[in-house]
């Protein structure tokens, strides 16, 4: 279920790169909260501490209910390199199997 949900994750991440209504950028926020928080759950599950810290705080980052206004530029880099770093976890060995 982890690789599912990185693979959503950085591909709603790649499409916020476009220019897409202001809804689906909301709608991107929560999803990723939700996902962030599911991954972080599964890391602290397999004792995976480091990266259940990085996916809280990766939540807290897209929570959308109290807004960090970055900028649009700011908020594209932002989007690539979490984007980037997903697609790359899932080739990295980890403890556990997802």
């Amino acid at each position: 279920m982890g690789r599912t949900i990185k693979i959503i994750l950085s591909l709603l991440l790649f499409i916020c790169l476009l220019h897409m209504p202001y809804g689906y950028y909301l709608l991107v926020r929560f999803l990723a909260m939700a996902g962030f928080g599911v991954l972080a759950y599964q890391a602290y599950n397999d004792k995976r501490e480091k990266e259940m810290i990085i996916y809280i705080i990766l939540a807290v980052l897209f929570q959308p209910l109290f807004k960090i206004a970055l900028g649009r530029e700011l908020w594209n880099i932002v989007d690539v390199i979490v984007g980037v770093g997903l697609l790359i976890s899932l080739f990295t060995k980890n403890k556990s199997v997802d």
